[in-house]
């Protein structure tokens, strides 16, 4: 009998993997980051049906969003803020992730968040009763890219 259940060896570990965040052409490692989310939420329209009492809903767009916390120990995204509030510039970027956990047969997935741009961020922090300071970022996007995907686990094949 075909084995029917995922190996654990297949899960993906959370830290195995990079991130870069490009701006004005300059990529850099996002060596800080700690952990970042990205979402693409679908906008939907429900729509009226003669002869039904129930509305169909209808996808007519969507929205993406982010966010991200990391290390302080990068002017970064404060850069960007300072130069928005002086010159009233909103300056956009990409971030690349790939997950890749060598111990899995998943392989290796990249996903390139293109146009993001910044909600807001901290801009002074200081805390004498913590470890480490932590910076954090919400973001939109505008569309996503997929130039690697997941290999299809064998225990995943009907």
């Amino acid at each position: 009998m075909a084995d029917l259940t995922m190996h654990a060896k297949d899960a993906i570990h959370g830290a195995q993997g990079r991130a870069y965040v490009t701006i004005e052409g300059n990529r850099k490692l996002f060596a800080n980051l700690i952990n970042l989310e990205a979402r693409w939420d679908k906008t939907k329209t429900q729509v009226p049906i003669m002869g039904r009492i129930s509305k169909g809903n209808k996808s007519t767009g969507g929205e993406g969003t982010g966010s991200a916390t990391f290390h302080y120990n990068s002017s970064m995204f404060r850069e960007l803020l300072h130069r928005y509030q002086e010159t009233g510039e909103d300056i956009y970027f990409d971030i690349q992730v790939t997950n890749e956990d060598k111990t899995s047969a998943a392989g290796r997935q990249t996903t390139i968040l293109k146009d993001c741009n910044m909600d807001g961020g901290i801009v002074a922090l200081l805390d004498a009763d913590a470890e480490y300071l932590e910076d954090s970022v919400d973001f939109t996007f505008e569309s996503f890219e997929l130039p690697e995907l997941y290999t299809v686990l064998d225990t995943m094949q009907s």
